[in-house]
């Protein structure tokens, strides 16, 4: 009887461990963009995820190797914040009431995986969301417009390949 109760409690003790662990690397997992406390500039970061059950620290950030002494003070307003910084959040609402810059057709819900839409920077080029750099996150939607994912892959295959594709009855490109 009493082993029963040992493993038994032993069993609750690992489920509460790995619950614990899971819920903190889903809560922390992604690339953020935060405001250095030093400088006040935006920059680049990802939490430490895998350790977050038991300290909240940083894996990276755009500011290393030069600054990777830091106090990590920003790590206050991830903790205060967590969803708002998170460039999946960030990106999903800018989306929200847009149209494709390309076909015209409402983006809906964004949604990150394989067939995200993509956006069309300053320099006229369609680019995925891993192509900005979290530091730069802000500046880039300031001057950028959205595209949905079947007019990314059209711009992307005739700027790469224009040997192969074909443009017929289709808006001018951006």
């Amino acid at each position: 009887m009493l082993v029963s109760v040992l493993i038994g409690f032993a069993a609750f003790v690992v489920l509460v461990v790995v619950w614990r662990w899971g819920t903190a690397w889903w809560t922390w997992r992604g690339d953020r963009v935060v405001t250095c406390p030093e400088n006040h500039q935006h920059a680049g970061v990802k939490v430490d995820a895998l350790h977050a059950a038991s300290s909240l620290r940083l894996a990276t950030c755009s500011r290393w190797p030069e600054k990777a002494g830091c106090g990590q003070e920003c790590l206050r307003d991830i903790a205060a914040a967590p969803a708002d910084c998170l460039v999946r959040n960030i990106a999903a609402k800018w989306y929200e009431g847009k149209s494709c810059a390309s076909c015209g057709r409402p983006i809906g819900r964004f949604e990150w995986g394989p067939n995200q839409p993509a956006l069309v920077s300053a320099d006229k080029t369609s680019v995925e969301w891993k192509q900005v750099p979290a530091e730069h996150l802000y500046e880039t939607l300031e001057a950028a417009v959205p595209v949905c994912f079947a007019c990314h892959m059209a711009n992307t295959l005739v700027r790469e390949h224009p040997e192969i594709a074909i443009e017929r009855n289709r808006r001018p490109s951006l």
